[in-house]
């Protein structure tokens, strides 16, 4: 388990560095743009972080896959999935804009709507490349590729909202940087650039892609399901609801830092472990161990979400306070989602997850229609945790009968369960 920790300890410090970068540029964002300039912020953002979910054809998931199996070299690997990129690339950004453009409300803007494309080919390109550290089990490597990005968002950010005064263009332009330059970055130091070629090796281009797109649909799905509220809001609400819900379940996602934090491990060893069964305990020990954390750090929140809110972002955002509490629930019943899932990613079943996220995604949709009208922001959040509930108890039930694990058991807590904890902090007072 020490190997297990030293893994943890250095995404921890990762995700310290992405939680504190997103939520200083949320706070800029929001004391300098407002609600309705959030709103359209949140609206321009929904379709491009769908189609870089689909874009994106599941290969990172599939390239750590066959990587960590060692069933391609893996400079073939890296041929293949950069001339993935370049079709995908092309594909991706011309049905969002298209999607962008005339469907959405925040879309009459061009200039908007081409700076809020730009970020797809290099996120893609990234994400993609990323898999490969993933694969070789390179934590190190993989928490880079997190957290630089967010960073250098965070530092544009300051420049271009708080000091320049652009507001929402400024905003834009600043979600382009932290991709572009991880994009750059590993070009030119990780030998990507060798891996442009003509020559095309449809076996390995095969392989990952039908693997891939499984990956792909049921990333689709989840992320859908995540971001059906937006898209409604935007559609049946206006600017200002979607601003104030954003504010609300921003905060809320970095709650799932925690079991995110576990999930990149869960994922990397997941590709290259042996023993499926024994592997699938400990990741049930995680969930319980995240279950207590993202518990209470929930319940904490709720207490103080008036004076969270209002610190953070100004009266203004006053009404993301309910946000913020109606979702607080469904976040704590979907980190049963959140771990377990990256456990059978791991294993190249993310079908197992379309399971219980498709009948989720119908029962959101369906009530955020009837919701949204009536209660906007607060409605929809309602909605989503019902949904939430929905996905995190039904895919418990569907994890339990794939590794052959009774749920009692699953969902048991045991005094063993906080021996890593324990070890840990022994660990830090030898040392002090």
């Amino acid at each position: 388990m020490s190997s297990f920790i030293k893994d943890l300890a250095s995404v921890g410090v990762s995700n310290a560095v992405i939680i504190i970068s997103g939520i200083i540029t949320s706070v800029v964002t929001a004391r300098f743009i407002g609600p309705e300039g959030n709103g359209i912020i949140a609206g321009l953002a929904v379709y491009p972080s769908l189609f870089m979910t689909i874009g994106s054809l599941g290969i990172r998931q599939s390239t750590a896959y066959y990587l960590g199996k060692g069933e391609f070299p893996e400079d073939k690997i890296k041929t293949a999935i950069t001339q993935i990129w370049m079709f995908t690339t092309v594909i991706s950004l011309l049905i969002c804009f298209l999607l962008m453009r005339y469907f959405s409300e925040s879309g009459d803007n061009t200039l908007w709507v081409i700076l809020s494309l730009l970020p797809v080919p290099f996120t893609l390109f990234v994400t993609y490349n990323s898999g490969v550290f993933l694969g070789k089990n390179d934590i190190a490597a993989f928490n880079k590729v997190n957290w630089i990005p967010p960073l250098l968002i965070l530092i544009l950010t300051l420049v271009l909202v708080t000091y320049l005064d652009l507001n929402v263009t400024g905003a834009l332009v600043a979600v382009i940087g932290g991709p572009f330059f991880m994009a750059i970055l590993m070009l030119f130091r990780n030998d990507f650039l060798k891996a442009f070629s003509l020559r095309f090796d449809l076996e390995i281009i095969k392989s990952m892609l039908s693997l891939g797109l499984v990956y792909a649909f049921s990333l689709f799905i989840i992320n859908l399901n995540y971001k059906a509220d937006y898209i409604l809001l935007d559609k049946l609400s206006n600017a200002y609801e979607l601003g104030i819900y954003s504010k609300g379940s921003t905060i809320t996602q970095y709650l799932w830092q925690i079991p995110m934090l576990l999930s990149t491990i869960v994922f990397a060893r997941s590709a290259v472990s042996k023993n499926d069964t024994s592997f699938s305990r400990k990741v049930a020990q995680l969930l319980r161990i995240s279950f207590i954390l993202i518990g209470g750090a929930s319940l904490l929140l709720f207490v103080l979400s008036d004076f969270i809110i209002i610190s953070m972002y100004g009266k203004a955002f006053e009404d993301s306070v309910l946000v913020l509490k109606f979702l607080l629930p469904g976040v704590v019943i979907l980190t049963i989602f959140k771990v377990m899932n990256m456990d059978l990613a791991g294993k190249g079943k993310p079908w197992i997850a379309v399971k219980a996220m498709a009948p989720s995604l119908i029962v959101n949709v369906v009530l955020n229609v009837m919701f949204i009208p009536k209660y906007g922001a607060a409605g929809s959040a309602i909605c989503s945790t019902i949904s939430y509930c929905v996905a995190g108890i039904s895919f418990l039930y569907y994890y339990s009968k794939e590794v052959g694990i009774p749920i009692k058991q699953i969902i048991t807590f045991k005094k063993s369960d906080f021996d890593p904890i324990i070890n840990v902090v022994k660990k830090f007072r030898k040392r002090g």
